[in-house]
């Protein structure tokens, strides 16, 4: 798994690509968000769109980093999940622990409403 940082909108975007398994990437991506938080960047969306395959080791990644988020005082959600990566999150009931959104662009304006 790759993933690419950007911002938009008062909310950083974090793309993720190819499989999402854990390991190693969840340290990487872990070292990100605190970087994130010392810049007081809390407002995060994390882009599904192009992750082809995760296993719960990448979901217990997804479930660490919205708990990094919230303790820090922001959130993370979730944009634009596969079909495959949508039913995953509905079969393990995570779909009612996220906030989610078909796009990316609903998912910052989301953050907007608030």
């Amino acid at each position: 798994m790759s993933f690419n940082v950007s911002e938009k909108y008062n909310c950083v975007i974090i793309e993720f690509k190819g499989n999402v398994m854990g390991g190693p990437d969840a340290v990487s991506l872990n070292e990100e968000l605190h970087e994130l938080i010392e810049k007081d960047k809390t407002n995060v969306v994390v882009d599904l769109g192009k992750v082809k395959f995760m296993n719960s080791s990448g979901l217990g990644m997804l479930i660490g980093a919205l708990t990094t988020m919230k303790k820090a005082g922001g959130d993370l959600r979730i944009a634009n999940p596969t079909d495959k990566i949508e039913s995953l999150l509905i079969i393990t009931k995570l779909i009612t622990v996220f906030k989610h959104y078909k796009t990316l662009d609903e998912a910052i304006a989301s953050y907007q409403e608030n």
